[in-house]
């Protein structure tokens, strides 16, 4: 397979695939964040802004960590630094820099949405953006790809030799990140299963009026996923023996793994809580006055309030 084109001119103007490939997936992640706010009944007409400022600070933090990561070249290159037409956006740059924007401004735009509440929604986006950026992003751009290669599956990139080969290694990751994707709108579903079923007074809950579960459990998951997958990208695809950008993301994907075992272990207690209520779990209530009784007192510390703080 021959090169894809990275850049095309409309008259005057030349326009690169990569940015193209990124405006897409912004503005995917957009619709779909409005879209699970929206389901789960919180308002939305402040996500655009909030939007604005997470792709601007994601940017200048992606791109700020790869110069520095290969500050030698940048150093005697010093007109190459703002050219991020040519790629050179590091994933864990821009989550450092736009992850605090994203939380400030959702507290200040939508107070009534717990940080931990808002991290959990956003999990399955994020993941389905990196997915569809790796094939829109890296994949059309200069010097994209992994390794070289003589395999059946490598490809050509623009930028390198017309007979050298590489690993699709944006490929590679967009499967990934869409697998990791998937299972956590498969957590969010079982989840779901689990919710409690029975109120203090042994009477049914509706589904829709069922206590959320602890808030954290799928962000948890994604960044154990996502931070394993980073490292075997990098260790095994791309990086370089040596290379201190490389040994930066490999520290960072086993980094944001162990965060993520961390934030889910602190989540079992509140999930045994909030699950305790089921009636497959807990016998009815003995008790004849309503309202008391140990069934009581827990679904009282597991109720919909509850959940949200923990």
């Amino acid at each position: 397979m021959r090169p894809i084109p990275v850049a095309f001119h409309i008259w005057f103007l030349e326009v690169h695939t990569y940015g193209i490939g990124l405006a897409l997936t912004f503005w995917f992640g957009l619709r779909y964040t409005e879209r699970r706010l929206r389901d789960r009944g919180y308002p939305t007409q402040w996500v655009t802004g909030m939007f604005v400022w997470v792709i601007v600070s994601a940017i200048v933090g992606a791109r700020a960590m790869h110069v520095l990561s290969h500050l030698s070249f940048y150093t005697s290159h010093p007109s190459q630094v703002f050219a991020i037409w040519q790629g050179g956006l590091s994933s864990f740059g821009g989550l450092l820099l736009a992850v605090p924007v994203a939380i400030v401004s959702s507290r200040r735009r939508c107070p009534e949405l717990p940080t931990l509440r808002f991290a959990d929604l956003m999990a399955p986006v994020l993941m389905a953006c990196w997915g569809m950026g790796r094939l829109l992003g890296p994949q059309l751009m200069v010097n994209g790809g992994g390794h070289p290669t003589h395999q059946w599956f490598g490809m050509y990139y623009a930028g390198l030799h017309p007979n050298q080969k590489v690993l699709p290694v944006p490929i590679f990751q967009a499967a990934e990140d869409f697998a990791i994707f998937g299972i956590l709108l498969l957590v969010e579903r079982w989840l779901r299963t689990q919710a409690p079923s029975v109120a203090s007074d042994g009477s049914a809950i509706a589904p829709d009026a069922a206590p959320l579960a602890p808030a954290g459990i799928v962000l948890g998951v994604g960044m154990f996923l996502w931070g394993i997958e980073r490292f075997l990208d990098e260790h095994l695809w791309l990086g370089e023996d040596g290379h201190l950008g490389s040994l930066l993301v490999q520290f960072a994907g086993l980094s944001l793994s162990v965060a993520g075992m961390v934030l889910l272990a602190t989540r079992i207690g509140p999930f045994r809580r909030w699950r305790i209520s089921r009636p497959d779990s807990v016998p009815p209530p003995e008790d004849s006055d309503e309202g008391t009784g140990p069934v009581a007192e827990v679904a009282a510390a597991t109720g919909p309030g509850s959940a949200e703080r923990d």
